[in-house]
């Protein structure tokens, strides 16, 4: 799947927008799920890709398998990605197209990756009872749960991408998962 090539441009270095971004011959669309911890990126991520043939890349996941970690964040429990490494795994793939990507943050890829960017959002007692049951330690639960209050990856995607490709959505139930499919099927016909 993803592998190591040569390094990418910086964003700084990023000029073409999504809706004008060449990724040579990809007919197939790049979507981005993201939210913060706990608002089930995975499997509507997972869901997605199977309902409209794609393949599912997640973030977290592909960092593991290449240990590309800078750090262990000791208040946060949690390692610190390191994002060139990932990112230049990830632009061969991501340059054909065909995937359905998930991650909690989503201004660190190339605009220029995505033809839709899914941000998820749930509840403050959802996300509460879903963080506790991961055994979220207090401190991270109640940050994770200000960034859902504060809105802070809906807007950070609204910042990173056009408004046309960020579409935010609810996750709090099956119904819920359902509608995001029918919709997300619906833009792809």
């Amino acid at each position: 799947m993803a592998e190591l090539t040569e390094p990418r441009k910086r964003k700084s270095e990023e000029t073409a927008p999504a809706q004008k971004r060449d990724r040579k011959g990809a007919a197939r669309p790049n979507i981005l799920v993201t939210g913060t911890p706990g608002v089930g990126k995975t499997r509507a991520a997972e869901a997605i890709a199977a309902r409209l043939g794609l393949q599912r890349l997640g973030v977290s996941e592909l960092a593991k398998s290449l240990k590309a970690f800078e750090e262990f964040d000791e208040a946060r429990q949690c390692q610190v990605l390191d994002e060139d490494r990932v990112l230049d795994a990830m632009e061969p793939d991501l340059g054909r197209g065909g995937f359905v990507v998930d991650y909690h943050a989503c201004e660190l890829f190339p605009e220029r990756w995505f033809d839709l960017v899914l941000v998820l959002r749930v509840g403050t007692e959802t996300l509460y009872d879903r963080l506790t049951a991961r055994g979220y330690p207090e401190p991270k639960l109640q940050e994770n749960l200000q960034c859902e209050i504060m809105q802070v990856v809906l807007e950070e995607a609204r910042e990173a991408y056009a408004a046309e490709v960020v579409v935010e959505l609810r996750n709090e139930s099956e119904a819920d998962l359902e509608a995001t499919l029918a919709r997300v099927a619906a833009w792809r016909d």
